[in-house]
């Protein structure tokens, strides 16, 4: 008995026994038509479903990634802003929906601030994070739009804003509406000192945030299948108590009504930016090393600030 259980039990228990853990974020199921997606292969192809095209979020890191010359920037940090001024409380404590935000992403706020170039062209970005409280807009994101502004007019750079948002943050109230002028007026500084203001607009842009900054840019473009809009849907046709054309609040019906000037795949959304930033620069064509993809996942190269 001694050999059948110290010997042979153990080796039918390492053969037939429980299987290991499998990670269950392996996979990831595409809204547009339902196919599952290796995660690794939606990553090195832009978070976009390579069976309908369809254009999954991109955090607002990648996003960068994506967007600089050679992935490679410098991250602004965000200035520091008071903390739940309201004391708001719904069905939890402000401060409490703060801190899970910010254990879950890592990130002060809504929106990360990066410098670098494009093209060889100066460039400063602020890409919206959906995945802290809706990207929601409130004083902490409005501030740093100010802060992106006053840099690109300091460094002579243009701006690229990357709106990905549910509007203004409902706890901080009235002060989260008062965003909405002053990005408006920071963006007017930018115009102001004679530089690009463009605005990249993702899927959502909704509310506080559609009715700002993110409508008043040199240049509106829009990535394939992205949400626009202020109120939704359901609210507007029960306020004209009326049906919606089909496709209304996305990107390729806004250009059609002129409110967007392109619409593009995300694979092309750098060149196209590059394009543009060196003809509004009036720079020379840029040469092949500059005119680089995107780098691949997992190759950043960041030089924090």
């Amino acid at each position: 008995m001694n050999w059948l259980t110290n010997f042979v039990r153990p080796k039918i228990r390492a053969l037939v026994g429980p299987k290991k853990e499998v990670p269950d974020n392996l996979w990831e199921k595409c809204p547009g038509c339902s196919a599952m997606l290796f995660r690794r292969e939606l990553e090195e192809n832009l978070n976009v479903c390579p069976t309908c095209g369809f254009h999954l979020k991109v955090g607002a890191v990648r996003r960068l990634e994506i967007m600089f010359d050679g992935g490679k920037y410098k991250e602004i940090d965000l200035p520091k802003m008071l903390i739940d001024p309201l004391q708001f409380r719904d069905q939890k404590r402000y401060v409490e929906r703060l801190r899970d935000a910010r254990n879950k992403t890592g990130r002060r706020d809504a929106i990360v601030i990066g410098e670098g170039a494009m093209g060889g062209v100066k460039t400063v970005i602020a890409a919206f994070d959906f995945t802290f409280m809706g990207g929601s807009m409130g004083l902490g994101v409005g501030e740093a739009i100010v802060t992106a502004a006053r840099r690109a007019v300091a460094t002579k750079s243009a701006l690229i804003l990357v709106p990905a948002s549910g509007g203004a943050r409902m706890q901080e109230g009235a002060l989260s509406l008062m965003q909405m002028p002053r990005t408006i007026i920071a963006v007017n500084e930018v115009k102001a000192a004679g530089l690009p203001y463009i605005v990249l607009l993702t899927d959502p842009t909704t509310g506080g945030v559609t009715a700002s900054f993110a409508m008043v840019g040199d240049i509106h473009i829009a990535e394939k299948g992205a949400q626009i809009g202020f109120a939704g849907a359901r609210v507007i046709e029960s306020t004209i108590r009326e049906t919606l054309p089909s496709g209304f609040q996305r990107a390729e019906y806004l250009r059609e009504h002129g409110m967007v000037d392109i619409v593009v795949e995300r694979k092309d959304l750098r060149d196209t930016l590059v394009r543009i930033l060196r003809m509004l620069r009036k720079e020379p064509s840029a040469n092949t090393m500059l005119l680089t993809g995107p780098v691949p996942h997992g190759a950043r190269s960041i030089k924090r600030g």
